[in-house]
């Protein structure tokens, strides 16, 4: 009888073991698969923050102007994008931005850029980037020519990431476009001028 129940003693202790044996080697792969999926690069990114620019074409405004900017961009692994840029700056800076030809005059700024980004993380949560912009920027409330202008640019950013799916960013550039006012040159031809931007806001990666 003794001999019997060491047996089955025996017999049982492989049988309970054999289990846990199993689960600690899944849980490991288990836990590395978790920890790919967290690491792993998003497709794709959306920002929107506040956005100033500076109102170089217009010779007699005092002020920039501040308003919304807002980007998509596709990412192709940890270094590479393509975006997307839209911005609207409708609201002066400061009191009395007349511009030219009348005191009563409020000039306003768009862009719509596109362009490559190469992207990187610079130190633990932070993230850095530069960019380079092309497309057409649209000068409004006054009387310039031509109203839409080619433009591009270049810039810089940083993201501070809040976790996988939040950061917040700061970044500018410098857009450079050409425009000219009747007022000044009745013939119409254009010069360039640089406006800086700057923009802090919300990033959602997806």
């Amino acid at each position: 009888m003794k001999r019997k129940f060491l047996l089955s003693l025996l017999a049982v202790v492989p049988a309970v073991l054999m289990p846990l044996a199993a689960t600690c080697q899944v849980a490991p792969d288990r836990g590395e698969a978790r920890l790919a999926r967290q690491d792993a690069p998003t497709k794709y990114e959306v920002y929107v923050g506040y956005g100033y620019t500076s109102l170089n074409q217009i010779d007699q405004s005092r002020y920039g102007l501040e308003g919304v900017e807002a980007s998509v961009t596709r990412n192709w692994g940890k270094y590479f994008g393509l975006t997307a840029d839209g911005a609207t700056y409708q609201k002066s800076i400061g009191c009395c931005n007349p511009g030219l030809g009348s005191v009563k005059s409020d000039p306003t700024v768009d862009y719509v850029l596109f362009g490559p980004v190469l992207h990187a993380n610079l130190y633990g949560r932070v993230d850095g980037f530069f960019h380079v912009l092309l497309g057409g920027a649209h000068t409004g409330g006054e009387e310039m020519t031509p109203k839409v202008s080619f433009a591009g640019g270049y810039g810089v950013g940083m993201d501070y990431k809040v976790n996988k799916r939040f950061a917040l960013r700061a970044a500018g550039d410098d857009i450079i476009s050409s425009f000219t006012s009747t007022y000044n040159n009745a013939g119409g031809s254009t010069h360039e001028h640089g406006n800086a931007r700057a923009t802090i806001g919300v990033v959602y990666k997806f």
